[in-house]
């Protein structure tokens, strides 16, 4: 009887266990109306063969967008021989802005950088919401949560009315290259009117240390990232 009612309990256990899982992996509608979704990725064409800096030029590119429960609604590229790896970085930082971001302060995945450094105040962020490698696989993950946590250059918020209503998140180049992307094309779609930040002019742009510092000399009460190149613009 007793090894009865045990297996009776178990059953139930993983039957729920086996619900909640499946509730969790049922796709959801992106809150950000498709409209914004295209325009906001659709500015990736063409700020890709601006100068931004980095490592190619044209810069070869993936960029994403989530809304602000953090579902992915899109993921596009500019080359076919844009990295693989940087989808998934790309749909990171897109949730990592939207995350840290609110309608009185806007952060930018540039902006994490110092604060994340051993010493930080921010110091371990990067192992909260971790990335959920069942959407490794290209093509997958438009519809659910993806997470994961980047705190270099490349993601920014999405602002509408003085309200997060996303992030956007750019990868394929250097970290700052990614940055000045991201910046520049949510500019020109026109969810850029951040209501305060940590970066230059008061905006979540991002803000470089001096050249030359080496790893133990970043100071972590900063917002700021290290250079990536001689040829690094701030947009």
């Amino acid at each position: 009887m007793k090894n009865a009612l045990f297996a009776g309990a178990m059953l139930l256990v993983a039957g729920s266990g086996a619900w909640a899982q499946n509730r969790d992996f049922e796709p959801r509608q992106c809150s950000v109306p498709q409209a914004v979704v295209n325009n906001v990725l659709g500015q990736l064409s063409y700020v890709v063969t601006l100068n931004n800096g980095g490592l190619f030029a044209p810069n070869k590119m993936w960029a994403a967008v989530v809304d602000r429960q953090g579902v992915l609604c899109g993921v596009v590229r500019s080359n076919p021989d844009a990295w693989p790896g940087s989808r998934d970085i790309a749909i990171a930082k897109a949730f990592t802005a939207n995350a840290f971001s609110n309608s009185q302060l806007a952060l930018s995945t540039a902006n994490l950088y110092g604060p994340t450094q051993p010493g930080g105040s921010l110091y371990g962020l990067n192992n909260s919401n971790p990335f959920n490698p069942a959407f490794n696989t290209q093509e997958t993950g438009i519809g659910f949560a993806v997470g994961g946590i980047i705190t270099f250059g490349g993601g920014v918020a999405l602002y509408s009315n003085g309200q997060v209503i996303g992030g956007l998140g750019v990868s394929g180049d250097t970290s700052c290259a990614d940055h000045a992307i991201a910046y520049r094309m949510r500019a020109r779609a026109g969810y850029g009117a951040v209501p305060s930040g940590v970066g230059p002019s008061n905006t979540d742009n991002i803000s470089y240390y001096p050249t030359g510092l080496l790893s133990g000399q970043i100071d972590p009460s900063q917002f700021k990232q290290p250079h990536c190149l001689p040829t690094d613009i701030t947009p």
